[in-house]
């Protein structure tokens, strides 16, 4: 997702609208955001690097490809987003059709995993054409023991008991569940996974508040919000959360985010943030 810097750099209040509403009723739901350690990743050096999407860059985004790829780059923290299938496997697609990434079209929801298996997820780049959508349970597969996954909730089945039930049981059979946060627009559905499981944090993503949510272990703000308001990460860091501005090409502006001590910074090319940052990939 793109948006344009101009036109919320003067935006410093939150406006109407289910993604930015963070009352004192909801915040007041929320669990606490005492849990500043949760995202140590022992031998790692912050800001960490978030792959968004894998690298997207390189590769279609959200496949194995893209994946391994931003791992061979050195990326510290895999970020996907989750949607469920017809027969309720949770999958690593963005959009809620399979139209704009692979060569079908429809609604995953209305899709069986066998059905979503069928499509070739190369993005229309011919060199990646046998990559499939690929399961939660294929991207942990993967996962090295010291990276972490941070996993965006992008449909409301989320905010039922049982689907929530469900993720925190595949996390937990998969070894992963201590290296997990949830990312998401939606506070509902963030609150939906913690009341089932409330030792894996949250991470709220907003888009026009220049000031921290109470009740979230991760920050998520539109990067335009650290300037209108520099003390932004140092109110998060004083009430035990993390911030990880959303800005999936930060490079030219990682001199920002290390003056103000960000904890993880979001990029569609982990090889070439890694660069920026003047660390070596892993061997």
């Amino acid at each position: 997702m793109t948006t344009s810097a101009q036109s919320v750099l003067a935006l410093s209040r939150p406006v109407s609208g289910r993604q930015d509403r963070g009352d004192d009723r909801t915040e007041a739901s929320c669990p606490s955001s005492d849990r500043a350690d949760f995202l140590s990743l022992p031998g790692k050096s912050k800001p960490y690097v978030m792959a968004h999407r894998g690298n997207r860059v390189a590769c279609p985004e959200n496949t194995l490809a893209a994946f391994r790829q931003a791992l061979a780059d050195g990326a510290d923290i895999l970020e996907t987003d989750l949607h469920l299938t017809a027969d309720g496997v949770f999958v690593c697609i963005h959009d809620g059709t399979v139209d704009r990434t692979t060569d079908s079209h429809g609604a995953v929801a209305e899709k069986t995993l066998r059905e979503i298996k069928a499509l070739s997820a190369s993005y229309g780049r011919p060199e990646f054409q046998a990559e499939t959508v690929p399961t939660l349970a294929e991207l942990t597969a993967i996962l090295p023991a010291d990276v972490a996954v941070a996993l965006e909730l992008k449909t409301d089945r989320f905010l039922e008991a049982d689907v929530c039930r469900q993720l925190a049981s595949e996390l937990d059979e998969s070894g992963v569940r201590q290296r997990t946060i949830v990312l998401s627009f939606s506070l509902p559905r963030l609150q939906a996974v913690q009341a089932i499981a409330p030792d894996i944090p949250i991470g709220w993503i907003a888009l026009f508040r220049a000031w921290p949510l109470r009740g979230v272990q991760l920050q998520g703000p539109l990067w335009p919000m650290l300037l209108v308001n520099p003390l932004y990460v140092w109110l998060a860091h004083r009430a035990g959360q993390l911030v990880a501005p959303l800005d999936p090409t930060p490079d030219s502006r990682l001199w920002l985010y290390r003056a103000l001590r960000c904890d993880a910074v979001l990029t569609d090319n982990p090889a070439a943030t890694v660069r920026a940052l003047k660390r070596s990939r892993p061997v």
